[in-house]
C-alpha cells in the first residue's frame, strides 16, 4: 500500500510541471504512457504459480508453498460454484462491516486526494504548485506510518491480542484519528498548520488498512475475491458521490469547511458501525440467516448522515 500513497506523492507535484510545460493535458498522456510501460514489466514479471516464476529463490518458494498448504487444510467448503453467494455474503453483519469501512475509506480518500490542492488554492490563496506540495507531504506521511500499523499489528497478534481486537484497534486508529483531525484541519489559519492537521488525517487513515481491507481475507478467504470486489463497488461509489458532492457543496455554499465537517462525521459514524459488527474470525455464510437491510443500523447510518448534511447545509447557508 504503500507505493499507493508514494504514487499519488509523484503525480501531486509532476502534474503541474507537466501541465507548464505541456499544457492541461500533459499529465494525461504521460501518466497513461506510463501506465502502459507499467503493464509491460508486469506481463513480463508474473507467473501461474510460484514454482513458475523464474526469479523466485528456494526459500520463498518453500514459505508460500507451505503456508499455501496450512490455507488449504483450514479451508473445506466447497467453493466451485460459478456464481458466487451474494445474498449469503450480504446476510452477515461482518460483511456490512467491511463493506462500510471501504466505502468510507475511499470517500476521505478521493475528496482529500482531489480537492485539497484547490483547497490551500482558494482557503489560503497559495499557488497550485504550491498547493501540490502541500497536499503531498501528508500522503508522504500516510505512506510511512502504513510500515508502523502493519509492523504494530502483527506485533499484537504475536502477543496473544486477539484478530478481532487488534482489527478494531486499528480501524479505530484509521478512522477516528482522520475525523478528529479533519474538524482541527477547519480551525486552521494557515497553510502550514493546516497541512499539518491534513498530515495527521491521512497519516492515520493508513491504519485502516489493518482493519477492514485486510479483515476481508479473514471472515471469508474463500470469498475473498467476490468480497473484495463487492468493496470495491462500494468504494468507487461512495468515492463518487463524495468527490462530486464536495464540488456541489463548495458551489453552492462557497465554503469548504461544512463538508470537512461532514467527512469527519461520517468517519466517526463508520468506526462505530465497524467496532460493533466487525469480527476477525472466519464467518460461516453456509448458515441460514435474515437479510441485513431489514433490521441493520444500516438505514440508521444513513439517515443520520443525511441529518448531519442537512443541519451543516443550513448551518452554512
Amino acid at each position: 500500500m504503500a507505493g499507493f500513497q508514494l504514487g499519488n506523492v509523484v503525480g501531486l507535484m509532476l502534474s503541474p510541471i507537466l501541465m507548464s510545460q505541456g499544457g492541461i493535458y500533459g499529465p494525461f498522456v504521460i501518466f497513461g504512457l506510463s501506465g502502459f510501460l507499467w503493464m509491460l514489466v508486469w506481463l513480463s514479471a508474473t507467473s501461474s504459480t510460484p514454482d513458475r516464476h523464474p526469479q523466485i529463490t528456494k526459500f520463498e518458494l518453500e514459505y508460500i508453498m507451505h503456508k499455501q498448504q496450512t490455507s488449504s487444510k483450514d479451508n473445506k467448503q466447497n467453493t466451485t460454484g460459478v456464481i458466487p453467494p451474494f445474498r449469503r455474503l450480504l446476510s452477515k453483519m461482518p460483511t456490512w462491516a467491511v463493506i462500510v469501512g471501504n466505502a468510507m475509506h475511499s470517500w476521505g480518500f478521493f475528496v482529500l486526494l482531489s480537492w485539497m490542492p484547490i483547497y490551500f488554492n482558494s482557503v489560503y490563496h497559495v499557488n497550485l504548485k504550491q498547493a501540490a506540495w502541500f497536499s503531498a507531504v501528508p500522503w508522504s506521511m500516510m505512506a510511512f506510518t502504513g510500515y508502523i500499523a502493519g509492523f504494530w499489528s502483527d506485533l499484537l497478534i504475536r502477543r496473544g491480542t486477539s484478530i478481532t481486537l487488534t482489527r478494531k484497534i486499528m480501524q479505530s486508529i484509521g478512522f477516528i484519528g482522520p475525523g478528529i483531525a479533519l474538524i482541527g484541519l477547519t480551525t486552521a489559519k494557515r497553510p502550514l498548520i493546516a497541512s499539518a492537521w491534513l498530515s495527521l488525517a491521512v497519516g492515520l487513515k493508513s491504519f485502516s488498512h489493518l482493519g477492514f481491507l485486510i479483515n476481508l481475507q479473514e471472515i471469508a478467504p474463500e470469498y475473498s475475491g467476490v468480497l473484495h470486489g463487492m468493496c470495491l463497488t462500494a468504494g468507487t461509489l461512495a468515492a463518487i458521490v463524495g468527490t462530486v458532492g464536495a464540488g456541489f457543496f463548495v458551489e453552492l455554499l462557497g465554503s469548504f469547511q461544512g463538508f470537512i465537517l461532514l467527512t469527519a462525521i461520517l468517519y466517526l459514524l463508520s468506526a462505530l458501525f465497524y467496532n460493533i459488527y466487525s469480527t476477525g474470525e472466519r464467518v460461516n455464510f453456509d448458515a441460514t440467516g435474515t437479510h441485513p437491510i431489514s433490521y441493520s443500523p444500516v438505514w440508521v447510518i444513513c439517515i443520520l448522515c443525511s441529518v448531519s448534511y442537512i443541519l451543516l447545509f443550513q448551518y452554512f447557508a
